[in-house]
């Protein structure tokens, strides 16, 4: 999961498809309160994560907080070692669908193949694509740009911009 701190305890910022934590129901935005029973109020990120990882296979207890649920609520996780797919791909109909969780390594290689997999199984039949990149937390920016780039005919995609205009 990406998380981040927010008033002491964990804001999930975003639950990566296909993980123990998005399989046991964690959901974008909910706040991790206590970890195995244990407060992490005063806990640095870096700490409560740590005290999240463990021997795979284990489980973890997260007691969580979420939005419109009046009480606290505890998730039982299995630990296990994550492999984390940034794309995924699947057709329906005519239509692709692509899904990238992060901009990875990885992201603009399976973007291209998920494209070409398209293309070779439909061909001129291929009606679209959708592009799904819901509680994307971010991640490389070169390949965010790639990913722009296969979509994009023309235009500037990313500047930056300093306060001194010879520093652009």
């Amino acid at each position: 999961i990406e998380v981040t701190m927010d008033k002491g305890v964990i804001l999930v910022v975003s639950p990566m498809d296909d993980t123990p934590a998005d399989r046991a129901g964690i959901e974008a935005g909910d706040y991790i309160t206590r970890i195995n029973g244990e407060q992490i109020n005063g806990l640095t990120l870096n700490e409560a994560v740590e005290k999240m990882r463990g021997k795979v296979g284990a489980d973890i207890k997260l007691t969580v907080r979420r939005k419109d649920t009046p009480d606290p609520f505890v998730i039982t996780i299995t630990r296990a070692i994550i492999k984390i797919t940034s794309v995924r791909s699947r057709l329906e109909d005519n239509i692709g669908y692509i899904r990238i969780t992060s901009f990875t390594e990885q992201s603009d290689a399976g973007l291209k193949k998920a494209v070409d997999s398209f293309e070779k199984e439909l061909g001129d039949d291929l009606i679209g694509i959708v592009l799904d990149l819901r509680n994307n937390p971010g991640g490389l920016l070169d390949q965010a740009v790639a990913i722009s780039a296969a979509f994009l005919e023309r235009g500037e995609i990313v500047s930056t911009r300093s306060r001194n205009t010879e520093d652009t």
